[in-house]
C-alpha cells in the first residue's frame, strides 16, 4: 500500500501534491473539477449590478414621474441614476467577486485533491485486502492507518 498519501495530515512529508495526482491519473479513480469559475463569477456579479441598477433606474423614473416634469424627461433622469449606481458601485462588486473567487477556487482545489486522494487510498486498500500474498497483519495496519487518516481529518473539521 502506498501510505505517501497521508501526507495531507502530516505537513512534514515531502510528498507533492504533483506526484500524488500523476499517481491518481495511472489508475482509475474518478477526477474531481474544480467548480469555480471565475469568468462565471464576473458575469453573475456583473448581471446582479446592472440588474439592480436598473431596478434602482425604473424606481427613480418612477419618482421623477410625481414631479410632473414630464415623460421623457423622468425616464433620461431613471437611466442616468441607473448609469451612476451601476458606475460606482460595479468596481468595488468585481474586485470582491474576484477575490472570493480566488478564495474559493483554492478552497475547492484543495478539497479536490483530498477527495482524490482518499479515493485512490480507498482503492488501494481495497486492493490489498482482496490480494492473497498479503499477510493478515499488513492489511488490518493499513486499513486501520487509512480508517485513523479520516477520523484524525472529521476531528480537524469539526473543531
Amino acid at each position: 500500500m502506498n501510505v505517501r498519501g497521508l501526507s495531507l495530515l502530516n505537513s512534514a512529508s515531502k510528498v507533492s501534491f504533483a506526484q500524488d495526482n500523476q499517481e491518481a491519473d495511472k489508475t482509475s479513480v474518478p477526477k474531481y473539477e474544480n467548480p469555480i469559475s471565475r469568468n462565471k463569477e464576473k458575469a453573475l456579479a456583473t448581471l446582479s449590478v446592472v440588474g439592480g441598477s436598473v431596478v434602482l433606474g425604473a424606481i427613480v423614473a418612477g419618482l421623477a414621474t410625481t414631479l410632473k416634469i414630464g415623460a421623457k424627461k423622468s425616464a433620461l433622469i431613471g437611466a442616468a441614476a441607473a448609469v451612476v449606481t451601476a458606475a460606482l458601485t460595479l468596481p468595488s462588486k468585481l474586485y470582491n467577486t474576484a477575490v472570493n473567487a480566488f478564495a474559493r477556487e483554492k478552497e475547492m482545489a484543495v478539497f479536490s485533491r483530498d477527495k482524490e486522494l482518499k479515493s485512490s487510498l480507498t482503492e488501494e486498500v481495497h486492493k490489498e485486502v482482496l490480494d492473497p500474498e498479503v499477510s493478515l497483519d499488513k492489511k488490518l495496519d493499513d486499513n486501520l492507518k487509512l480508517q485513523m487518516a479520516n477520523k484524525a481529518q472529521t476531528l480537524l473539521v469539526q473543531k
